[in-house]
């Protein structure tokens, strides 16, 4: 893990191991053995990670274990969702995005294989970031 230092680098750790299991594998398979896959290239780069993590939910201050889990967890920082379908739909963002907010992450990642080129396939979602940030008013000092 030393050699991943921020969560930039990890992330872009995490599309690096994806985009080499496309390039090899290609398009076509189920998201369980690209998830396998991938688990495998992130071993080999070294970078930790946990697949499959439960995630209850809290409710009324009582947790629950609603069957929930994470595909894979990067390095207890960034969490990765798995697809293999024939288009990226705005339920599997929200799906993502609401699995961070659940568990506290603030970096996701939406892979998924089932497109030619991996690159048209991936989302990276950052909680606390507006899409489409407003200008700040000038300062009196530019005036």
């Amino acid at each position: 893990m030393d050699q991943y230092k921020d969560i930039n680098e990890i992330t872009q750790a995490i599309i690096g191991a994806a985009i080499e299991v496309h390039r090899v594998l290609g398009p076509g398979l189920l998201e369980s053995a690209y998830e396998e896959c991938t688990c495998r290239e992130l071993a080999l780069r070294g970078l930790p990670y946990e697949r499959q993590v439960e995630l209850p939910v809290e409710y009324k201050g009582v947790r629950l274990d609603c069957g929930y889990r994470l595909d894979l967890v990067g390095a207890k920082l960034v969490v990765v969702e798995f697809k293999a379908v024939d288009k990226l739909l705005p339920i599997h963002e929200a799906q993502l995005l609401t699995y961070m907010r659940l568990g506290g992450w603030k970096v996701g990642l939406l892979i998924n294989f089932n497109v030619p080129y991996l690159k048209q396939g991936i989302r990276r979602r950052v909680l606390g970031l507006e899409e489409n940030p407003k200008p700040s008013a000038p300062s009196a000092s530019l005036r």
